[in-house]
C-alpha cells in the first residue's frame, strides 16, 4: 500500500467505506447546561454501534439559551440506525427513560424534513389522559404533567435517509500515550463539526472489529490485523514500530459533514506529528463492495 508522508506522519493511499443510514436530531433543553447534558448524556448511553445497540447517538453540540425554542440552554443529539423503525423505537424508548425523567427537561425536533418520528405523539400517553395538546405557529407540541411541573415535548421531528455511517479513521502510534495524543487531538477538532458525531466512549474506540468470527453466530470479532499482540502469528497489517491502535469512527447526518469530520480530524493528527502523535493513520474498508461511501484520505489532508 502506497503511503503519504505528511508531516513525518504516514497516510495510508485508502478509505473509509461508510453507509446509509437513517438519522434524526433532537434539541434537550433544561433549567441550566448541566442538567441539559445530563439529560443528553444519558439518553446516548450504550449506544456506539448499531451491531449491539441498535441506533448510534451522541452529543452534536451545545445550544445557547437564545437559540432554542424555548431560551433555555440546549443540547443537540443526533441518533442514527440502518432502518426507520429501529430509529423510531430507540428514539422514543431514549426520550421516554432518559428525559422525560430528567428534572426541567423539554424536548424539540431539530431536523427539517418532510418524512418524521414521533416523538411526544407517543409519550404523551404517560400523562394518563391528562396530557394537552398544544399549537404554536406549525409546531404541534405535547404538555404531559410530571411532579416537577409539566414535560413539553415537540410531537414530531424530521427523519433524513441520507444520512451516512461508519467513516473512520485507524490512528497508529508507538505508545498508547502517544496514540491517545492523537487520538484525543482528532476528538477535539471533530466536535467543532456541526451534524457529525463518534459515538464511541469520548469517540474513541480501542476494540475496532472486523466482519464475523471464527463462533457461529458472532457477527464480529476482534480486528486481529490491527492488534498489536498478535502480530507474530497473524496477517498483520501493522508496521514494526506501531505500539498500539486506536479507531474513530464518525457518523453524520449528511455525508459532507462525515467528510468535514474526518478532514479536520486528519489535519489535527497530521499538525502534532510523530514524536507526540501518530506514525501512520490508515481506514477501515471492505474494498468498496458494502459500501457506497468512499473516503480517500488523500483527498482528505490538509
Amino acid at each position: 500500500m502506497r503511503e503519504i508522508i505528511k508531516n513525518g506522519v504516514r497516510i495510508d493511499d485508502t478509505f473509509a467505506e461508510a453507509f446509509p443510514m437513517r438519522g434524526t436530531a433532537i434539541i434537550i433543553t433544561a433549567p441550566n447546561l448541566k442538567w441539559g447534558r445530563q439529560a443528553a448524556t444519558a439518553m446516548t448511553g450504550f449506544a456506539t454501534s448499531v451491531i449491539g445497540c441498535g441506533v448510534e447517538a451522541g452529543i452534536d453540540s451545545e445550544i445557547a439559551a437564545d437559540k432554542t425554542p424555548d431560551g433555555r440552554p440546549g443540547v443537540r443529539v443526533l441518533l442514527l440506525s440502518m432502518s426507520t423503525d429501529m430509529l423510531q423505537t430507540q428514539l422514543v424508548n431514549r426520550a421516554g427513560q432518559c428525559v422525560l425523567t430528567s428534572p426541567g427537561s423539554a424536548v424539540f425536533g431539530d431536523l427539517d424534513s418532510p418524512d418524521r418520528l414521533a416523538i411526544g405523539d407517543s409519550l404523551r400517553y404517560f400523562g394518563d389522559g391528562w396530557q394537552i395538546s398544544k399549537k404554536f405557529l406549525d409546531r404541534h407540541f405535547w404538555r404531559i404533567p410530571v411532579m416537577d411541573g409539566e414535560f413539553l415535548c415537540e410531537a414530531t421531528t424530521g427523519l433524513t435517509k441520507k444520512a451516512v455511517g461508519g467513516g473512520n479513521l485507524l490512528i497508529m502510534g508507538a505508545s498508547f500515550a502517544t496514540t491517545m495524543n492523537a487520538a484525543e487531538a482528532a476528538i477535539e477538532a471533530m466536535n467543532g463539526v456541526d451534524g457529525a458525531i463518534m459515538p464511541f466512549p469520548g469517540g474513541i474506540v480501542r476494540s475496532g472489529s472486523k466482519v464475523g468470527s471464527k463462533y457461529s453466530g458472532v457477527p464480529a470479532s476482534t480486528n486481529d490485523a490491527y492488534c498489536p499482540t498478535l502480530r507474530g502469528v497473524t496477517k498483520s497489517a501493522l508496521d514494526a514500530d506501531v505500539g498500539a491502535v486506536l479507531e474513530i469512527v464518525i457518523d453524520g447526518l449528511t455525508e459532507s459533514a462525515v467528510a468535514d469530520a474526518m478532514r479536520v480530524g486528519l489535519a489535527a493528527i497530521v499538525k502534532l506529528g510523530p514524536k507526540d502523535g501518530a506514525l501512520r493513520v490508515g481506514a477501515g474498508n471492505y474494498g468498496g463492495k458494502l459500501g457506497p461511501f468512499h473516503f480517500h484520505l488523500k483527498d482528505l489532508l490538509p
